[in-house]
């Protein structure tokens, strides 16, 4: 499986702690790193240049997106050498290029961030361009008005749409739960979680007909080995106390080993695990999900057998996709290295770090005759060859 739309490689300048990086991208990206090395600001990066994409860069357009709104200051790399002002971001895929600068003033901070300059390219054309002599202080992003008369089909237009359409998700227990309402809701789930019911209920529905679908969710009932089964339901006055918020939808479980008719949990009551399970499959395996998304921590409220094993089912339902799509995600658990089939050249490994300077570095991992050696003769697993610091991305502690 190829798509020629996907983000093959993805430059940031100025932005954070990174000053300039230039990361090649596969269709599974795992960036691992110690905390504060600056993983987030990748997904982040991508998020901004979504926003960029779409039109517009402000809090409204950024929250939307999964990236945390912040003052200029922020956004902007603040080292002690001399750096440009502007803030940085390309997306290159195989047929069709865009980038952009943005600048908004430390002082007098504006609404929406002002384009500097923008570029999108189809091929060798020139779709929409400006640069730092023709460009006005505008808000508005040029590139997003030229694709709306273009064709569907033009590579411009693919690489456009999927990045409006990218997403950074981080899942919340209370959403995942459905005890809390999610501020931002996309399709199929909510960026915190929210919608999981009814994402289940679509899932299982589609499941009926499509081998792929229905061989995810056999994936999720042996990761989850204590169930049965799962669905939704609306009647959740028999399941749910009167005290708890009641969704339309409940997400109930089938305990296996309980008698029946008194083994049902509902999403309230199952283990966080399970619910972060169903929350990456819905995401993996549904058409309407985004065809480039990120997660951030991905691993947390799992234990690490159960890390492992949703990472390389994670890696075999984007590959395989009959939806194509590509994953982005942060992880800090080393039993998730051990899940992930780095011969496939669609999935890729980068360990994040700060150099002496303090300048976020992103390195590819490539597993080396090294670390072959190191894995056949002593019987060190990716994960442990990662604790012992032969990856990079980890603390000096």
């Amino acid at each position: 499986m190829e798509n020629d739309s996907f983000i093959t490689r993805l430059i940031i300048r100025s932005f954070k702690s990174i000053v300039n990086q230039e990361i090649e991208l596969g269709f599974v990206n795992v960036f691992i790193g110690a905390n504060g090395s600056g993983k987030s600001n990748v997904l982040e990066a991508l998020g901004v240049l979504s926003a960029a994409a779409s039109g517009r860069v402000d809090d409204e357009s950024l929250q939307r997106r999964g990236v945390r709104p912040g003052v200029p200051r922020l956004y902007k790399s603040s080292f002690p050498e001399r750096l440009n002002p502007h803030i940085y971001f390309e997306a290159i895929s195989k047929s069709a290029r865009f980038s952009v600068s943005l600048n908004n003033p430390l002082k007098n901070r504006r609404p929406a961030w002002q384009y500097k300059t923008e570029e999108l390219r189809s091929g060798n054309e020139k779709v929409a361009s400006r640069g730092l002599r023709t460009a006005k202080n505008s808000e508005q992003g040029i590139a997003a008005l030229s694709v709306v008369e273009m064709d569907e089909s033009d590579p411009a237009v693919q690489l456009m749409n999927i990045l409006r359409d990218y997403a950074i998700y981080a899942p919340n227990t209370m959403m995942l739960r459905g005890l809390t309402s999610d501020p931002q809701t996309r399709e199929p789930v909510g960026l915190a979680g929210g919608r999981l019911a009814e994402a289940v209920g679509e899932l299982k529905t589609l499941a009926r007909g499509t081998d792929f679908m229905n061989d995810g969710l056999e994936d999720v009932l042996e990761m989850i080995d204590w169930i049965d089964g799962f669905d939704t339901t609306g009647s959740v006055q028999t399941i749910l106390s009167s005290s708890v918020a009641r969704p339309k939808q409940a997400l109930r479980f089938y305990d296996r080993f309980m008698r029946t008719g008194k083994n049902i949990l509902t999403a309230y009551d199952a283990s966080e695990g399970a619910l972060y399970v169903v929350f990456c499959a819905v995401l993996a395996l549904l058409p309407n999900a985004p065809k480039c998304l990120a997660v951030d921590n991905l691993d947390q409220a799992l234990n690490p057998r159960l890390a492992q094993r949703l990472v390389s089912s994670l890696c075999k339902w984007i590959t395989t996709n009959p939806w194509p799509r590509q994953l982005l995600f942060t992880a800090h658990n080393p039993a998730v290295l051990d899940g992930l089939p780095l011969q496939d050249p669609k999935v890729k490994l980068f360990a994040v770090d700060r150099n002496s300077e303090g300048h976020t570095i992103v390195k590819s991992i490539v597993v080396t005759d090294n670390l072959r050696r190191l894995n056949e003769k002593k019987g060190w697993p990716l994960s442990r060859l990662w604790v012992m610091g032969h990856l990079g991305g980890v603390p000096n502690v």
